[in-house]
């Protein structure tokens, strides 16, 4: 009995020790699921200033960040309707610190391509750059043109 009740001590100093240890080191997809679940409950302006929290050199950019809320706040329900959700489009890395992530963020009336850049110089990602854009459908239908296609069969 006594074994046992060590046992499931010990076994729960250890899943606490881990979950603390988890909780100090962010993955990309993490930022990213924390941003898009911020945007969606709280707006764009806490959203990116999160997004930019682990990066302390943002703190000179604060020109073009406060713009960058403006812009972003902009994608509201009078101009582009509801918020669906996103969807990965694209992943790649150049190298394992450094990572671009694009998304498809599906609104009521237009589809918007969110687009993440992650570098981790040393421990920690760290958000290298944010932006956004709405012309998708402009690249997938430049995509489909015949000189993009192999037509040697």
């Amino acid at each position: 009995m006594r074994n046992t009740k060590f046992i499931k001590t010990y076994i729960a100093i250890i899943l606490f020790s881990v979950s603390f240890i988890s909780a100090g080191q962010n993955t990309p997809k993490e930022i990213v699921s924390k941003f898009f679940a911020e945007y969606q409950n709280d707006g764009a302006s806490k959203a990116l200033d999160n997004l930019y929290s682990n990066n302390k050199w943002m703190s000179r950019a604060t020109d073009a960040i406060t713009k960058l809320k403006q812009q972003l706040g902009t994608l509201n329900e009078d101009y582009v309707g509801k918020y669906y959700g996103y969807e990965l489009i694209v992943e790649k890395r150049l190298s394992d610190s450094f990572i671009l992530m694009s998304y498809l963020v599906k609104f009521d009336r237009q589809p918007i391509r969110f687009t993440f850049q992650f570098y981790k110089p040393n421990n920690e990602w760290r958000t290298h750059s944010f932006k956004y854009d709405g012309s998708i459908d402009d690249e997938i239908e430049e995509s489909a043109k015949v000189y993009y296609l192999d037509l040697k069969k």
